[in-house]
């Protein structure tokens, strides 16, 4: 997965938007990713100040609309890629045209083969649900 984090993103306004010439460069590098076959997903998410965060401080929900003072880097979007190693991952994540002000985080999903026999165990019914969701 490579997570964009825009700086100064954590503070922008509901609505804000990139601009044309930033949302056509993107859209050529995400072109690249899907004719090289690796896309799986990707999508670009609005600012903080539209979101809402919810905690579970005593196992209690509680909602905390956006913007958030103590965010110092949030995500502006990401892309869920599959390739064959770190470095291939890396590769595309330094041809993306960020900007000054950008940076791709990459970070390896988890799969079952990851854990333990006994976290395999206690997520086998969730396992089985991807599956026939079509997911794995």
């Amino acid at each position: 997965m490579m997570l964009m984090i825009p700086r100064g993103y954590e503070s922008a306004k509901p609505g804000t938007m990139p601009s044309a010439d930033a949302v056509a460069a993107m859209v050529k590098y995400n072109e690249e990713l899907q004719k090289a076959g690796v896309l799986l997903a990707l999508d670009g998410l609005h600012p903080p100040s539209m979101g809402a965060r919810v905690t579970f401080k005593g196992g209690k929900p509680r909602v905390t609309d956006g913007p958030f003072a103590e965010a110092k880097e949030v995500l502006g979007g990401y892309w869920m890629i599959q390739v064959k190693s770190r470095d291939e991952a890396i590769e595309w994540a330094k041809r993306c045209p960020g900007s000054d002000n950008e940076m791709i985080e990459v970070r390896q999903v988890q799969e079952m083969d990851d854990f333990p026999p006994d976290v395999k165990e206690a997520a086998a019914g969730f396992d089985e649900m991807q599956k026939n969701a079509g997911r794995k």
